[in-house]
């Protein structure tokens, strides 16, 4: 007898762990079932994927949804859409809301918020304070919990922790990978002068290279120090990259899209809307996250999606903040640059699943394979589109790309069995869920 699936991909050219082939793929109880051959089997349901690339769920590790308190910005529902029509099948979103994510209380409210209303799966990071860091252990094995992040800069109460001891504090008690903004704090309060009235291309010239390299050297130090493991996030400097690779034993790191696509040149036109922290910077030091990616020392790609209104954004420097949206273009801009030779689409596939799968330990994601869940993101590699802001899911409403040709294009989102995203459009309410992680699964 013929086996039935729920659903069949057929005839398009999947990209996994063992390379890239046409074949079809059977899902079922929203995991996936078989790969191969599957023309003699049926389904409820069939989708034609001739032409299409069927790659694993892309998994964003940073971004910024903004609730609960700032939800005139972005909330889950929403930051959730802008994931799944870019392709995004899992985000693991920051702590910085208001109230901060930090306690047992405020994750869990946060995880009743999205399951069910998200409509990618997710996790949340939980702040590092000197007040949990005691607790880190436990709070980084909580349900929903992506583990701990911690501010070394660019951040003000609470969730800022600037010098070694209190980062040390943390680390200490933490048995999972930690994540780490990583700017000298006083380097960045000593140069508050540099800062130019209504001119952000002052901006890389306050937050500089020394600034980041010197905070990453310390936290390198302090890990070896304890014995953590620690996930340095959107590297933005070249010096960083010589660095980490040498300290691949301890420590991984992150890679965004604007820093691998924009430079310094474009404040011109694009002013304080490419205004982030780390910050844009000269083209070297972009050609230097490229090095990164080339040799391999970049581990994953996080869009750091941390969306503002425009009349925010439009406040003059520096009284304007700093954040852009990003996780509904991380996945065309990389194919954009896949199809320029500036990667290859294994390369791509494996900062943006196997990678984060890897690192973060996520149980059941980042591959296709039997009995994984079936997040796949389908691809088409030759269309030509126009990204605009009247595309965005965001609530925000705005890309730095906004009139930016690219190829390459997220044509569907599964997200565990079920077609989120068809053609631009949302298929199905939100169902998603908290990922689920092998180190907290342990006990």
């Amino acid at each position: 007898m013929a086996p039935i699936y729920d659903l069949i991909l057929t005839g398009g050219t999947v990209v996994n762990h063992d390379g890239e082939g046409f074949r079809d793929v059977g899902i079922n109880g929203g995991r996936v079932a078989a790969i191969g051959d599957l023309r003699q089997a049926s389904a409820g349901e069939t989708i034609d994927c001739r032409g299409l690339h069927i790659l694993p769920g892309v998994v964003d590790s940073q971004v910024h949804f903004r609730e609960p308190g700032l939800e005139h910005k972005e909330d889950l529902e929403t930051g959730s859409r802008a994931a799944v029509l870019g392709g995004v099948t899992a985000v693991f979103e920051m702590p910085n809301t208001n109230p901060l994510t930090t306690s047992e209380t405020t994750l869990a409210d946060k995880v009743r918020r999205a399951t069910g209303r998200m409509h990618c799966d997710f996790a949340f990071w939980v702040g590092g304070t000197r007040d949990n860091a005691k607790d880190a252990g436990d709070l980084e094995r909580l349900p929903g919990a992506a583990g701990i992040k911690v501010f070394m800069g660019s951040s003000t109460g609470d969730l800022l922790v600037e010098d070694d001891e209190g980062v040390a504090s943390i680390l200490r008690n933490t048995r999972r990978r930690a994540a780490f903004h990583s700017e000298d704090e006083f380097r960045l309060r000593e140069r508050l002068g540099e800062r130019i009235e209504g001119d952000p291309s002052s901006h890389p010239v306050w937050r500089d290279e020394i600034a980041a390299l010197r905070c990453t050297e310390r936290l390198v130090r302090i890990a070896r120090q304890v014995r953590a493991r620690i996930h340095v996030l959107h590297i933005s400097t070249a010096e960083e990259i010589g660095f980490l690779e040498q300290h691949k034993d301890v420590a991984t790191c992150e890679a965004t899209p604007h820093h691998l696509t924009l430079s310094a040149d474009d404040y011109a036109q694009l002013g304080t809307l490419i205004q982030m922290n780390p910050p844009v910077r000269a083209a070297r030091h972009r050609e230097g996250v490229w090095q990164g990616i080339a040799q391999g020392v970049v581990d994953v790609l996080g869009s750091d999606h941390a969306p503002h209104t425009l009349a925010e954004k439009a406040k003059p420097y520096p009284a304007s903040p700093s954040g852009m949206t990003g996780v509904q273009t991380l996945v065309p801009i990389m194919l954009d640059h896949v199809n320029a030779g500036r990667l290859t689409l294994q390369r791509f596939v494996d900062l943006t699943s196997h990678g984060p799968q890897r690192i973060f330990g996520i149980a059941r994601k980042g591959r296709i394979a039997a009995g994984y869940d079936a997040d796949l993101t389908i691809v088409d590699l030759k269309r030509r589109e126009i990204i605009a802001n009247a595309q965005q899911g965001s609530k925000a409403g705005w890309t730095p790309y906004d009139g930016r040709q690219v190829t390459g294009w997220p044509v569907g989102t599964i997200v565990r069995g079920r077609r989120v995203m068809w053609e631009g459009e949302i298929a199905t309410p939100g169902q998603g869920r908290a990922v689920e992680f092998s180190e907290a699964l342990a006990g």
